[in-house]
């Protein structure tokens, strides 16, 4: 395997992670032997230092130091919100134009821990395909940003709304993720990490890395007839 490098300089480097590529090993997925800190220390053939996480099942922008000191800072800068993150994701339902999922998540520990997430919808679908008994089926196109970075925040906050991702699992509608792997061959979940923008810590100078839409994302937005253009 190769990864996608999108951006790179003396400091770091980021890759359009695949769907279904963990970051690095997790006793929480112990069945996968690939991960993309090893893939990419390999391809680049040097050490490199994953600032933060995406879960397995999005697809999008990953970004890592080349160096072990600079790795800390900007993980504090990720902790001190100083990056702005840009997702893209489908959904179930009609999403109201903006809204803010102020929604505090629970930690494994049992803790809770402030969770906001703003979204605005791109574009909405219906298609002539009955479901729970309704004549059609409704979807949205999300833009989303998390204001902060819980585990699967994204994903629980649209659960929270009644708005579940497509293709997510086991926070999604199981029905409709049945529906859309019997009727489309979809395995793969509808939340895309699109982009990062910060101050970079060496140069200050202002750093925006965009991550494409890849396959199967595309192949959902041209079935679902959405007015967009992910390029």
């Amino acid at each position: 395997m190769t990864l996608e490098i999108i951006y790179q300089d003396m400091d770091l480097v980021a890759v359009n992670k695949p769907h279904g590529l963990l970051v690095h090993r997790s006793k929480m997925a112990a069945d996968a032997d690939i991960f993309a800190l090893q893939v990419l220390r390999d391809q680049l053939q040097r050490h490199v230092y994953p600032v933060h996480r995406i879960d397995r099942k999005t697809g999008g922008v990953l970004l890592f130091s080349l160096d072990e000191a600079l790795h800390i800072s900007m993980q504090q800068a990720f902790a001190n919100k100083q990056i702005d993150k840009k997702y893209l994701a489908i959904v179930r339902g009609f999403t109201d134009d903006s809204g803010t999922i102020d929604y505090p998540l629970k930690k494994e520990n049992g803790h809770m821990q402030e969770a906001v997430t703003r979204y605005h919808t791109l574009d909405r679908s219906e298609l002539k395909i009955p479901f729970g008994g309704h004549m059609t089926s409704r979807y949205s196109l999300l833009e989303l940003k998390p204001e902060t970075g819980r585990f699967h925040q994204i994903r629980r906050h649209l659960d929270h709304i009644r708005h579940p991702i497509i293709g997510c699992r086991p926070e999604g509608c199981n029905k409709q993720n049945k529906m859309f792997k019997e009727k489309f061959g979809l395995m793969t979940m509808m939340l895309h990490a699109k982009e990062l923008r910060f101050c970079h810590p060496v140069s200050v100078a202002q750093v925006t890395i965009v991550a494409n839409i890849q396959e199967e994302f595309r192949r959902m937005l041209a079935t679902l007839q959405f007015d967009f253009n992910p390029d």
